[in-house]
């Protein structure tokens, strides 16, 4: 089963600062049949303007992951990190007992876009910790990348405390990947840029445009295909519980 949601049907919101949308219920918005998809519980698409941010913050028991599109994150916390991320880079905060963060964009002229994706951990009560780490966008064209996982990969990712991998991919047009899911897991896709034709069980086939999302349940075998002519169509994968 796929269950579609265009980008028009997230909860939007510019703040002059801070413009948006949210996937989920997050903040000020609720719904009360839109909270959480498997443990994926936020997926905010954020664009923030330059010498502002979110002051400190305390978070617990959650996996936080910050995926740079655009522009400078800097991430500052209680545990004395203090990181400056851009395009290729990861940031991964496993809130755990308790933790406070800042996050701002410290350039003086250029607004940063984030997505920033929340998860519930496999267990509560985890040591707080953070990481960051980088991938190379080199590898995106024609294959999925894992850029955060619980499972050891091929090359350096995100350790995410929960039984799951986010990758991302991007395709030419005309240009296909397959993925094929364990029985009883989810799958969900986020559209970054482009367009993406995604062919799942019996042959069915849906259209997804940028910024819109899919959540797949019972769908064992994928085929992905970018149909964006004049740009490649950049999205996200993933897998989960």
């Amino acid at each position: 089963m796929i269950n579609v949601y265009p980008a028009e049907s997230r909860h939007s919101f510019d703040l002059g600062w801070l413009k948006g949308s949210h996937s989920f219920s997050f903040g000020n918005y609720f719904d009360k049949e839109n909270t959480a998809f498997g443990p994926l519980r936020v997926l905010n698409d954020d664009t923030i303007s330059p010498k502002r941010g979110f002051g400190a913050h305390p978070h617990s028991d959650m996996e936080i992951l910050s995926i740079v599109l655009d522009g400078a994150l800097r991430h500052e916390d209680s545990l004395g990190n203090v990181m400056v991320t851009t395009f290729g880079g990861v940031q991964r905060m496993s809130a755990g007992t308790g933790v406070v963060h800042t996050e701002h964009n410290p350039s003086d002229t250029e607004d940063v876009t984030l997505l920033q994706l929340w998860f519930e951990p496999e267990r509560r009560g985890l040591a707080p910790s953070y990481e960051t780490t980088k991938y190379d966008p080199s590898l995106l064209p024609g294959r999925l990348l894992p850029i955060a996982s619980s499972n050891s990969v091929e090359h350096s990712v995100a350790k995410l405390h929960q039984d799951m991998t986010v990758y991302l991919s991007k395709l030419q047009a005309g240009s296909t990947v397959s993925f094929q899911q364990q029985p009883g897991r989810r799958v969900f896709l986020f559209v970054i840029e482009g367009r993406l034709e995604v062919t799942g069980t019996n042959d069915a086939r849906t259209l997804l445009s940028r910024r819109d999302s899919a959540r797949l349940v019972n769908e064992t075998v994928l085929k992905l295909e970018g149909v964006q002519e004049a740009d490649e169509t950049f999205f996200m994968l993933i897998d989960l519980p």
